[in-house]
């Protein structure tokens, strides 16, 4: 059985299969996360961005990691919360997750790890963001060596430390 993890740091730095990129709908770069990976892994990166046509809400899409430490990018769309209905944009959410997973299989690839999708600028309430990508990682965990969720703010970091000490790996 494959391992969950959740940890407090910077995605661009670890060594795994793939890491995910939540990305907005262009996938040409921009603020947080986004901007982070775009920037760690080199302008090559926004070039095979650019051949993919965007990306929807949900969906996932894969490139090389360039400069980054890992060797795939898996870029997904998540939710602007405030524009969806609760359920819908759980659903959605989930999706990104699903998506994700789903493509890192299909390449054969045992280690991903995830930022907190949506939980930023996108407005997902960090508790209920967190709840929803460990929940569906669990779904998931025996098709892969290891599932890690990274955690960039302390506030997160504590709510994940309340609901799910299980997983948290301090650094």
């Amino acid at each position: 059985m494959g391992k969950i993890k959740i940890i407090k740091g910077d995605i661009t730095k670890l060594s795994c299969d793939a890491i995910v990129n939540a990305a907005n709908s262009t996938l040409l770069g921009g603020g947080g996360v986004d901007g982070a990976i775009h920037y760690a892994a080199g302008p090559e990166l926004l070039v095979e961005c650019r051949t993919l046509g965007g990306c929807k809400t949900g969906e996932a899409k894969i490139t090389k990691g360039y400069n980054l430490p890992s060797s795939f990018v898996i870029h997904t769309v998540g939710p602007i919360y405030f524009e969806h209905r609760p359920a819908e944009a759980e659903a959605l959410l989930t999706l990104c997750y699903e998506n994700s997973l789903n493509l890192a299989k299909e390449n054969g690839l045992k280690t991903i790890a995830f930022p907190l999708i949506s939980a930023g600028v996108y407005g997902y309430p960090q508790r209920e963001a967190i709840i929803v990508a460990i929940e569906t990682m669990k779904l998931h965990q025996n098709d892969f060596d290891e599932i890690t969720l990274v955690l960039f703010g302390e506030r997160e970091f504590g709510i994940a430390k309340e609901d799910y000490p299980e997983f948290l790996i301090e650094r």
